[in-house]
């Protein structure tokens, strides 16, 4: 089974680009962040003709909003509001025996500080919430979508210069990296990917060549519990869709499991 997960930034606006990804590629399930729909416009026809049949769909107006599209049958769809927020930013669903949760983390606006800062504050809250939440051990189950943190030094183009940055500061990174450690998540790009070089998924639209810049961050991710962690045999990075017209300034990841 072949699992994608990206942020689109508007699924609407960026149709033409999942179209071209899914014919490239081939995917049985596609995790979205950053729809900005709600249910109602959700563009299901479009995913119809690219074979999609079954949706789970968590969407508000113009912001936010996650969606689990398959070719597969899905059941068990269910979504959790964080922080006692009715804000889109959970889906999940059962298929072939396998729980999947899609989640997109609040971004935390721009200073790291959860008194000034209300938006960090949110997100440190929904951190924390997490560990009540998600728990891998026992368990079939996938967690995809955008976490907003780069967990790792080598996450980021520069460690040194990110390190007081939102999605690379020192509590973002214990609080993430401690409930993977805590709920035995595994890191599934870094567990298959694992190049001496950087690894990234997120280029800011600010940079004016982000190819030759590279400023980069990891900022979206793929785990799962270990059981499922040995069914997967490819993972893989889609960089080129960061050049093509009209882009995402995240790129998808995709896993393919044995099933």
């Amino acid at each position: 089974m072949k699992i994608i997960s990206w942020n689109v930034n508007s699924v609407r606006s960026r149709i033409n680009n999942i179209k071209k990804l899914v014919k490239q590629v081939k995917p049985d399930v596609i995790c979205l962040q950053e729809t900005k729909v709600e249910n109602s416009n959700f563009p299901l026809n479009d995913f119809k003709q690219m074979g999609f049949v079954y949706f789970a769909l968590n969407g508000i107006k113009s912001y936010n909003g996650v969606s689990i599209c398959s070719k597969i049958k899905i059941q068990n769809k269910k979504k959790h509001n964080f922080c006692g927020k009715n804000d889109a930013r959970h889906i999940s669903t059962k298929i072939c025996n396998l729980e999947i949760h899609n989640l997109y983390i609040p971004a935390g606006g721009d200073e790291p500080d959860v008194i000034k800062n209300p938006k960090f504050n949110h997100k440190i809250s929904f951190l924390d919430e997490l560990f009540s939440i998600f728990e891998a051990k026992n368990k079939n189950v996938l967690l995809c979508g955008d976490f907003n943190i780069a967990p790792l030094e080598d996450d980021v183009w520069s460690h040194k210069q990110l390190v007081n940055t939102v999605s690379h500061t020192k509590i973002e990174r214990e609080k993430l990296l401690l409930f993977q450690r805590s709920k035995q998540w595994v890191d599934l790009v870094r567990k298959k990917i694992n190049p001496p070089s950087n690894i990234y998924t997120w280029w800011s639209y600010r940079s004016p060549d982000f190819n030759k810049n590279n400023r980069g961050r990891r900022l979206d991710h793929i785990w799962s519990s270990e059981n499922i962690s040995k069914k997967v045999y490819d993972v893989k990075i889609y960089k080129e869709t960061r050049s093509w017209d009209k882009p995402s300034d995240h790129v998808p990841i995709e896993i393919i499991i044995e099933t």
